[in-house]
């Protein structure tokens, strides 16, 4: 049976809530097909959520799909490659590789959640902040560990109701819709698995 590690990260800054948390609920509320979907909740803080990452993919699972929310993005963008690299240029970690790039076929995941008419697009930067970092550290831990996880980082837009808290102009995505792309990717990503 596939097992999917997802991973949110919690509240922070002026954020009283996370889309990234908000879309794994909702998506464990309905999914009731074959997949194990196990969920993590990181705190926003660069040990913390190395230990606990490093900890949850020992786990071996076949994939992990790692969320975060990007205030000012106006569609789904799936990561292609983690950078050793944090906000003020230093390496996340000393001597290990530059950056690694997801393995998984993003851009057949992308196409399939645009044609469900959900905006979606492959993204080949995944920033230098936390998200970067948990992207890289998953693909660090994956090779350094020696696992058959593949793994990935998606961003996603802000919920309306945190626009609305807010009071702003930026975009947004619902709830359901943001679940619903994951599961048409963990999808695609099982019926791949099943044919290698």
């Amino acid at each position: 049976m596939t097992r999917v590690l997802l991973t949110a990260f919690e509240p922070y800054d002026r954020w009283p809530d996370n889309s990234s948390w908000l879309a794994l609920i909702e998506l464990t509320r309905w999914y009731d097909g074959p997949i194990t979907l196990v969920t993590r909740r990181y705190p926003v803080e660069l040990g913390r959520m190395s230990e606990k990452l490093r900890t949850d993919l020992q786990e071996d699972y076949d994939f992990a799909l790692h969320c975060g929310q990007a205030p000012g993005a106006s569609q789904l963008r799936l990561e292609a490659v983690g950078l050793n690299l944090r906000t003020d240029g230093s390496e996340i970690l000393s001597e290990a590789p530059a950056a690694y790039r997801s393995p998984l076929p993003l851009d057949m995941a992308a196409s399939r959640i645009r044609e469900a008419g959900i905006p979606a697009t492959v993204s080949h930067h995944a920033g230098t902040y936390l998200c970067n970092a948990a992207l890289f550290l998953s693909q660090h831990y994956i090779k350094s560990f020696g696992m058959r996880t593949a793994s990935s980082f998606i961003h996603m837009p802000l919920a309306p109701a945190q626009v609305a808290r807010d009071d702003s102009d930026s975009p947004s995505m619902s709830t359901p819709m943001v679940s619903a792309a994951l599961a048409i990717l963990i999808q695609q990503l099982s019926e791949r698995r099943t044919t290698v």
